[in-house]
């Protein structure tokens, strides 16, 4: 896994996460904002005006025109971007789901710290986590091995009760990587909260290629990662096309959830191909560019 992610670090370090909110304090950034600043970056002129910089007009202009312009360009800011992992049981119960989930979540760390964006890496546990915190592209590569070599853990609770608890302000964008099997209610309950901030969100839902389409047959007994509850079912083509129906539906309004509270939503599975997520599907929804 190590190996093929080291890979993919040149193309990662060219991309940046999609904002719409374009605003920060005083750290820069690589991030272009709507108003103007101190940059490189030219946008465009104005006639001068009493109180400008006299060092920002362009003489070359007043030469040919006789009238004073100032340059403009266009300010650069930091943004303000959380990675919340869930880690519930559900979650590391499926080994590959876990190790996409790492990879996931470093890769949109090691995206925002190459744009010199302030990352915070927040594993959602019922367990007190020190979350990871840094700015700037020099640390990029170090946050990004880290995530990929995250241990399992012992926890209690579901991600939305845990992500309750952690603190959500001083954020501007908030990535959530779940795999959204928690009653609606308690993302509706999480969405709100969120919302009250006015921070985006894109919420990433990662699901198994076996939770997706099980090949259980005849009778077993299923445990329930997070409560441990378990129950007896004898499995045929009617309770699995039952599931399959009931778990698409959910997804579903997951995703009209997410607009309605207007968050991007994306899904993807452990067997996915990985760069074509990063690269095309996110691109495609606008996450990145």
């Amino acid at each position: 896994m190590t190996a093929h992610m080291h890979s993919m670090l040149p193309r990662l370090a060219k991309l940046r996460l999609m904002a719409k909110t374009r605003r920060l304090g005083a750290h820069k950034g690589r991030r272009q904002a709507n108003k103007f600043g101190t940059s490189l970056e030219f946008s465009d002129y104005r006639l001068y005006q009493p109180g400008d910089d006299v060092r920002q007009i362009d003489w070359n202009i007043y030469g040919r025109t006789h009238k004073h312009y100032i340059k403009r360009f266009l300010d650069e800011q930091e943004l303000a971007i959380t990675v919340f992992l869930d880690v519930s049981g559900s979650m590391q119960a499926i080994e590959t789901k876990w190790a996409r989930a790492k990879e996931l979540a470093a890769s949109f760390s090691f995206i925002a710290l190459s744009g010199e964006d302030r990352l915070s890496f927040v594993p959602v546990s019922s367990e007190p986590f020190v979350k990871v915190s840094r700015k700037g592209s020099v640390y990029a590569k170090k946050v990004f091995f880290d995530i990929l070599q995250f241990p399992l853990h012992e926890g209690s609770g579901t991600f939305t009760e845990n992500l309750h608890k952690n603190s959500l302000k001083n954020n501007q964008l908030a990535i959530l990587i779940t795999d959204g099997l928690e009653p609606l209610e308690s993302f509706e309950s999480l969405f709100r909260s969120i919302a009250a901030r006015k921070q985006e969100v894109t919420l990433i839902q990662l699901l198994s290629g076996e939770e997706l389409n099980p090949i259980y047959t005849g009778d077993v007994k299923l445990i329930d990662s997070e409560s441990k509850e378990s129950v007896q079912v004898s499995m045929n083509e009617f309770i699995l096309g039952n599931y399959q129906r009931q778990l698409n539906m959910h997804n579903h309004k997951l995703e009209l959830l997410c607009r309605r509270f207007g968050f991007s939503y994306l899904m993807t599975t452990d067997h996915a191909d990985l760069p074509a997520f990063l690269f095309h599907e996110c691109s495609a929804k606008r996450m990145l560019y």
